[in-house]
């Protein structure tokens, strides 16, 4: 009788016009279907490929959780989850640079390349978190420092070490590569807008203000979900060379 108690808090009621907890919603069932079908799918793949699929699974279901309680969050108070979301990013960004890794060590990537990558998200996270609460009165600073380390995030994969790895192992790494690169130059993009929009700063009287936790769910899902649909294929496609 006392769990049942616990019932009404897990299920809270959701108006006809309210897109913002329709889309954590759908996107916390999104990523965890997206979970089960990389974790089931890992016995089909050899040792060489199991690492990139687990970690591919391992984002989406680490966002599903954090989507499951920003629901609830949205819900139950009506703010942007601002905290949530950024500790899911604080745990599946730096899994995202580490996929690059994965897929590169075919053309002899180093570990360098991980952390380097790795330490660029992770400046790009905090400094775009203190920016957005602790310190929202320099927010424009802030963004610029984590817009920076986006850029060279870009720079490594499109023009860098990175780029020189996957034109080295060509075929099917060198066009995954590809497409990834373009999920962090297009699809991550939303990320600096949404912040900008959030916060206030020169751009504010260009861009105006307002919410953009739609976006921000719709492109998560499309990004993580993705990321992972492109390994997966990587994966298949070597295992039948």
């Amino acid at each position: 009788m006392t769990n049942l108690m616990f019932i009404p808090s897990l299920v809270t009621k959701m108006l006809p016009d309210d897109y913002v907890g329709f889309t954590f919603f759908v996107g916390c069932m999104a990523m965890m279907a997206a979970s089960a079908f990389f974790f089931l799918s890992l016995n089909q793949f050899d040792k060489k490929w199991r690492t990139s699929v687990l970690v591919s699974g391992l984002i989406t279901f680490i966002a599903a959780v954090h989507y499951f309680y920003m629901k609830e969050y949205w819900a139950e108070i009506g703010e942007s989850p601002t905290f949530f979301r950024y500790v899911d990013w604080i745990l599946t960004v730096p899994l995202m640079c580490l996929e690059f890794y994965l897929i590169l060590k075919v053309a002899g990537a180093k570990t360098d390349l991980l952390w380097k990558m790795i330490a660029l998200s992770i400046v790009m996270l905090v400094t775009g978190y203190l920016g957005e609460t602790v310190y929202s009165d320099n927010a424009a600073l802030w963004g610029g420092i984590s817009g920076l380390a986006y850029f060279v995030i870009v720079y490594e994969i499109w023009l860098g070490s990175a780029s020189k790895l996957a034109a080295a192992a060509g075929g099917d790494v060198l066009a995954a590569h590809k497409i990834l690169c373009w999920f962090v130059l297009v699809g991550w993009a939303i990320y600096p807008l949404g912040y900008m929009l959030g916060t206030d700063g020169w751009y504010t009287s260009i861009l105006g203000k307002g919410s953009v936790d739609v976006a921000y769910n719709i492109a998560d899902a499309i990004n993580k979900i993705g990321f992972g649909l492109v390994i997966y294929n990587l994966a298949v496609k070597s295992q039948k060379d």
